[in-house]
This record gives structure tokens, C-alpha cells and sequence, in this order.
């Protein structure tokens, strides 16, 4: 089925008029997506993948010691010594640290082992190292101790980072951080049931691996990031992986199988990470061995003291009145780009569509000015600036009416706020926020801290249950009291009436950035929605949306009482499409 323009207009009008702060957004998310659940969706079409993926993938599962095996898989953990780097022995891990190396070759070690932290090389660790983890259901650590080739990268099922060899340690954003979600989901999933774990499989053809035949398949995620993978045609195991892992292009090669616990692991890999080569013997190799979660998490040295949450988040709502002000004196021009999806995985032809747009009571006013590439018709326009005037009319109204309401509510001593579905105290109680940190984004000085659910936080309405599913990443301006960035997940499904009405499934997300703009306000610079939607059990809507915002210039609102339309319609370029590049 295809979502009409008409249902995503209704939903992004709903959205927008209940929460008008960038700040709510997080609170948008679960509103956003649960009003979803009442819009009309035709069937979906049974998934169908080609018997070759379904009879390799079997294949491949028997190979490695059978489904019912693989599927108890909780942890597994592969340590290593490398043998050659770029064909040459590596020097030893001491050695570099005498010679005043460090980075993170020196640091993993330093994490110790206590909670079932990695640091599987220490001061006088004779060779390099390296050390592979994962663990239901999303979490990945891979750690290269080799002077100043070494790394190590993770993800915690919120955020992924990375610590390269100078010791230098950030969060990754942008595709960099879905791709290390995506290999998270690949590595643990062990290709089981691909479409419950959200995996789109295709067959890509016969292809040669050292010179033996091989099968190679490609494997999608929800966000896209795509791996292939290469399965020996004798043995049905995995010889090969190719895919960009956090912005840097990884290629692995698999050799010397070995039975553990039953299942399968190899025991000699090639890593070709970029423009280095290495060759790696695995010493050790266990399986459900009890591993913390202290082994993901942003790494504690680098971790900040959180401030006064409740405080920061009553000055940053406190705040919104006059940062939504500041965005008045903006008009811009972005891009929407739209994807829907067949009932086998496979994206339609996107919708792309380009308006200007201005800010009102902190609500996005956007006019349509070209489609798929096309400008509108002299027809069209008209409809469209009609369009425009009544929803300006009816914001207008709607703030009057709100502000009418305040007054009173004030006269009575009550908190103007406090009729609000889910209050920012709400959201307090109903998350806990871990792994705070300092980092730079966009030029500024950013708090930025992993939240999710408050397991004992008991939802009693139906918003609440929704915030009690929502776990991400957030990067706060503490100066300028805004939200720079956010990325927020369902990290399980939300079932309305039930399920019987809709299931927002788990993975659904929004991603939000915005820049410092003319060192006055923060704007939005770019987001990003995936929405997974089940409809009566058995309707559903897959699509993913991505918009660009670009060409800020200044624009005072008041001028739309005088020329009764928004200005910026005629002059905002509205021909030159937006340039803002994909975040990093």
C-alpha cells in the first residue's frame, strides 16, 4: 500500500500543533508515531524471499551447529594475537608504550577487567592484540591493540563510539553510528530469522573467495547500511564479509573453523580495515560467557558528572518562549525525501519534495513549491498559499486560545503547563540517563548522555507507556539551553488496544540535528524518521523520511499582516535545492 500525501500532511499537522518545542521532540516521537495508529492502511503484501536466500541461510545455520544452537547464543567473545600488520610483524604493545605511544592500545588495558570489561593486553603484553564481543540483543565491542594502528569501537544499544589510537574518544552520529548499530544487529542476530530482526536478505550471485566458490548475499538493515556476505558453496559457512563499519570500510576473511560449545567459530581471520591489513590468530574463543555491560559503555575516564537534570530541563522549557521568538526572524528552504516499502523489504520510488518554510509559535510553516522535481502549476500554487493562510489562521487561533487559557490558569494559581499530556517531569521519571559525557558537535560545547527506560517507573495513561519504550542519545547546549542533537528509538514495541488497533514496532526512530545559526538560535539542519507501523494485525506501513534543511536567511513574521501571505514563498530560492551535506 502507499501512504497518501494526505495521511502524512494530517500526521505531521497533529504533531506539530500538540508539541511546538524542538526541545519536546522527544515527547513528539512517541506522540507522533503513536497518532499514526489512526490513520487507514492498506494490506501489506506477504514478505517473500527467493528460495536461493532461504535454502543458503538454512545451509549456512545447519553449517554452524544447527538453529536451536545458534539461537542460545547470549554472548561470545573471540581473543586474538595479531600475527602481520600490513605484512610485517607488529611491534610489542610495551614497546610502543615506552616509546610514548598510548591511545587505544594503551587505554583498553587500563579498563581492567572487573565487570567484564575488555583489556585483554597489559603493559607487558608480548604482541598485539585483538578482541571481538557481542551481546543480546545489540551490543558489539571490537578492540585492536597495535600502537598506532589500534582501536576500539562499540555499541551500547543506544550509542555507538569509538577511541582511536591517540586516545581520542567520541560518540558517532550521522551514517558512521548506524552503521555500527547495523553490525551490532547483524553479528547477533547470527542471521536467524531475518525478517522478525528486521534484516532485508538478497541474492547478489556466485562469486570466487581465495580462490574457492562461494554464494554471496546481501544484508540490509532497517536503516540501510548494507553488508555482504559470502558463504563457502562446500562447507555453508561464512568465508567473507564486506561493509562499511563507522565510516571505515572493513573487509574480513574467515579460516579454520573449530567446534565451541557446538557451534562453529573461526579461528584465523584477515582484517582489512581501510588501508591496513591484519592477520589475526584466535587463542581463544567462548561462548555465553558471562560478559558486563561496562564492556559497551562509553568509556568511564571519559565520563562528566551529570548536572542537575530537573533543573536543566526546567530552564531549557523555560527557555522555549524566547527561543521560539528567535526562530521568527528565520525562513529557509528544505528537501523531503520519502521512502515506502514493498512487503518483500524493497524501497518504491521516493517522493521528493521541496517547499520554503518559516517559523510561527515555534511551528514549521511550510509551502510547497516543487515535487518529484517538478514546480507547481499556477493551479497549484494558489491551492497551496490557501493552504497556507488557513493553517496560519488556525495557529493564530489556537494561540490566542492557548494564551487566553494560560491567563486563567495563572489567575488560579495552577501551572499553565499542567494540563499537558506528559509533562517534562514525566520524562524525568520515566528514563534514566547513563554514559554522560563533553564532546564537541557543530562547532559548540555539548552534554551529551544516553537515556533509557526507567524500569521502575510504573505508566499509567497511554503516553506514558509509550515513554517508557524510548531510548537514545542526546546532546544538550547547556549555554544556549537547547537541543543540538537527538536520537531517539523505540527499544521495544508499543501495542495500542492491545495490538489490535496498531503495533509501533521496536526500531522505529527520529533523528534530529540542528546548527548554531548567526550565534543566536539553534535550527534544525536535518532529521530523520523511520517509522515500522503493524495496522489490525495484519496491515502495515513501512516508510522512511528524511528532511534537509538549508538557505537560513532572516525574515521578520509580523510582515504576513500587511502582504497576507508568508513572505519568503516568492523570495526564498525556492529552485535551488538544499546542499546541506548528510550529518557525520
Amino acid at each position: 500500500m502507499r501512504v497518501t500525501m494526505q495521511m502524512r500532511v494530517r500526521v505531521r499537522m497533529r504533531m506539530r500543533r500538540q508539541m511546538r518545542s524542538r526541545w519536546r521532540n522527544l515527547i513528539l516521537v512517541a506522540r507522533g508515531l503513536a497518532l499514526v495508529g489512526g490513520l487507514a492502511a492498506g494490506p501489506v503484501r506477504a514478505q517473500s524471499q527467493s528460495a536461493d536466500v532461504g535454502k543458503i541461510l538454512g545451509s549456512y545455520a545447519k553449517a554452524e551447529g544447527g538453529g536451536g544452537k545458534l539461537g542460545k547464543v547470549v554472548t561470545l567473545r573471540l581473543d586474538g594475537t595479531v600475527t602481520e600488520i600490513n605484512g610485517k610483524a607488529p611491534a610489542n604493545v610495551s614497546d610502543v608504550k615506552a616509546a610514548g605511544g598510548g591511545g587505544a592500545a594503551a587505554n583498553a588495558a587500563a579498563r581492567g577487567s572487573g565487570d567484564g570489561s575488555s583489556g585483554s593486553a597489559g603493559p607487558g603484553a608480548s604482541a598485539a592484540t585483538y578482541t571481538f564481543e557481542t551481546k543480546l540483543p545489540n551490543r558489539y565491542y571490537s578492540e585492536m591493540l597495535a600502537g598506532d594502528k589500534g582501536w576500539i569501537e562499540a555499541f551500547n544499544g543506544k550509542s555507538a563510539w569509538r577511541e582511536n589510537a591517540r586516545g581520542e574518544i567520541g560518540t558517532l552520529v550521522g551514517p558512521d553510528g548506524l552503521q555500527m548499530e547495523a553490525a551490532a544487529r547483524f553479528y547477533n542476530t547470527r542471521l536467524l530469522n531475518p525478517k522478525k530482526n528486521r534484516l532485508v536478505v538478497t541474492y547478489v550471485g556466485n562469486a570466487q573467495v581465495r580462490g574457492r566458490d562461494a554464494v554471496e548475499l546481501e544484508v540490509t538493515s532497517p536503516a540501510g547500511a548494507k553488508r555482504q556476505v559470502f558463504f563457502d558453496a562446500q562447507t555453508h559457512l561464512i568465508v567473507k564479509e564486506t561493509a562499511l563499519v563507522g565510516g571505515v570500510q572493513q573487509e574480513i576473511v574467515y579460516d579454520d573453523y573449530r567446534a565451541v560449545d557446538g557451534v562453529q567459530v573461526p579461528y584465523q581471520i584477515a582484517l582489512r580495515r581501510g588501508a591496513d591489513d591484519f592477520k589475526i590468530v584466535v587463542n581463544r574463543a567462548a561462548i555465553n560467557e558471562r560478559v558486563g555491560e561496562r564492556t559497551f559503555d562509553f568509556p568511564k575516564k571519559a565520563q562528566v558528572v551529570l548536572p542537575d537534570l530537573k533543573e536543566l530541563f526546567l530552564k531549557i522549557d523555560g527557555n522555549q518562549k524566547a527561543i521560539d521568538k528567535m526562530k521568527e526572524n528565520y525562513a529557509g528552504t528544505k528537501v523531503e525525501t520519502t521512502f515506502e516499502y514493498e512487503g518483500n523489504g524493497k524501497p518504491k520510488p521516493p517522493e521528493v519534495k521541496e517547499s520554503t518554510f518559516f517559523y510561527l509559535d515555534g511551528t514549521e510553516v511550510s509551502t510547497l513549491v516543487k515535487k518529484d522535481g517538478k514546480v507547481l502549476s499556477e493551479e497549484e500554487q494558489k491551492k497551496e498559499q490557501a493552504r497556507v493562510l488557513k493553517e496560519i489562521e488556525m495557529l493564530q487561533k489556537e494561540a490566542e486560545k492557548k494564551e487566553k487559557k494560560d491567563e486563567k490558569a495563572e489567575e488560579k494559581g495552577k501551572d499553565p503547563e499542567g494540563d499537558e499530556e506528559v509533562s517534562m517531569e514525566t520524562f524525568l521519571r520515566a528514563c534514566q540517563f547513563v554514559n554522560p559525557r563533553r564532546e564537541r558537535f557543530r562547532g559548540a560545547d555539548v552534554l551529551v548522555f544516553d537515556f533509557e527506560p526507567n524500569v521502575e517507573f510504573k505508566p499509567h495513561t497511554l503516553m506514558e507507556k509509550i515513554i517508557t519504550k524510548l531510548g537514545g542519545v542526546i546532546w544538550i547546549d547547556e549555554k544556549a539551553l537547547d537541543v543540538a542533537r537527538l536520537d531517539a528509538f523505540f527499544v521495544g514495541d508499543v501495542k495500542i488496544a492491545g495490538g489490535l488497533l496498531a503495533n509501533v514496532e521496536k526500531g522505529t526512530r527520529i533523528i534530529l540535528e540542528q546548527e548554531f545559526v548567526n550565534n543566536e538560535v539553534w535550527l534544525p539542519t536535518y532529521q530523520e524518521v523511520h517509522v515500522d507501523v503493524k495496522f489490525l494485525m495484519v496491515k502495515g506501513i513501512r516508510a522512511d523520511e528524511s528532511t534537509r534543511y538549508s538557505d537560513y536567511q532572516k525574515f521578520n513574521v509580523n510582515a504576513i499582516q500587511t502582504i497576507g501571505k508568508p513572505k519568503g514563498v516568492e523570495d526564498a530560492p525556492a529552485s535551488k535545492p538544499a546542499d546541506t551535506p548528510k550529518p557525520q
